[in-house]
């Protein structure tokens, strides 16, 4: 085995999400706006002369085949026609369910990794056209960039935004992402708004109404964050946050929380594509 490579899987927030149609194939049009925060899973890969792909540990009723981890990494090994495979070691530390969009992060800091450590030179389209396949979600972390996104998520424009420090709460419970979209009173017709109206705040969460309905948990989050600022719920849920200006500000509203959480920073740049030329950059001495 070569040197192991170990990666960030930052998380996501989504500074808005509004269903703006349904397509003819059932999948939903959107539009969001996707940010990192300083929140990640850490990967380890070590590469393999052999094929086979391993994941440890394994995760509590999710297959090594069905993990987005595994899937990654054999969709960029069939893709790329490598021969060799690898031992990937996962620290994870996103909830599941929790609308940061872990597994699709996951997915991508595999692609990321596998792609320098196989030497397959794929371009970043390259390898977020790859993504896409594994989950909606999967290009935007692969490009690394915060971004304006609409289709089902794959249409990506790179925007350069405030990096507030956001108070994260973690609601103890779990929304199915399909039960969210399946439910009858989303708003699945929002008009289409601007980057514009984005900044100027007119923005919402069309999944809120319906995961507070859900989740008495998420529900009562919120109600207890809003008496200390603007929140709001990021994807399909159950994850809240707030942003502050200040460090300091966050830390107070975390410490005074009755719901487990956690303070985090604002990433226009992917934390894995940080990593990763700290990587090349230590390699090339």
């Amino acid at each position: 085995m070569t040197q192991p490579l170990r990666l960030p899987a930052p998380a996501k927030l989504n500074l808005f999400l509004h269903i703006t149609g349904r397509r003819a194939d059932g999948y939903h049009t959107l539009q969001t706006v996707f940010q990192f925060i300083d929140l990640c899973d850490w990967l380890t890969f070590a590469i393999l002369d052999t094929p086979e792909i391993t994941l440890t540990p394994a995760m509590p009723g999710i297959s090594n085949e069905q993990n987005l981890i595994v899937r990654a990494a054999r969709l960029l090994q069939h893709h790329a026609q490598i021969s060799q495979g690898a031992v990937i070691t996962l620290q994870k530390n996103l909830p599941l369910g929790g609308g940061l969009g872990g597994g699709s992060s996951d997915a991508a800091t595999t692609l990321l990794a596998l792609n320098e450590l196989w030497n397959c030179q794929l371009s970043l389209p390259e390898l977020a056209k790859l993504g896409l396949s594994l989950g909606a979600d999967v290009p935007v972390f692969v490009l690394g960039q915060a971004a304006w996104a609409e289709g089902v998520g794959e249409e990506i424009t790179p925007i350069d935004i405030p990096e507030p420090w956001y108070a994260l709460l973690i609601p103890a419970d779990s929304i199915e992402t399909a039960q969210a979209f399946s439910h009858p009173r989303l708003t699945r017709n929002s008009d289409p708004i601007t980057l514009r109206a984005f900044l100027a705040g007119e923005t919402r969460n069309d999944f809120e109404i319906v995961v507070r309905e859900l989740s008495p948990a998420v529900d009562e989050a919120m109600k207890w964050l809003a008496l200390h600022g603007d929140a709001k719920m990021t994807g399909t849920g159950c994850c809240v946050y707030a942003p502050y200006t200040h460090h300091e500000k966050a830390s107070a509203i975390i410490a005074a929380s009755p719901i487990k959480g956690f303070v985090c920073r604002g990433k226009n740049r992917s934390p894995a594509h940080t990593a990763l030329e700290n990587f090349r950059r230590l390699h090339r001495l």
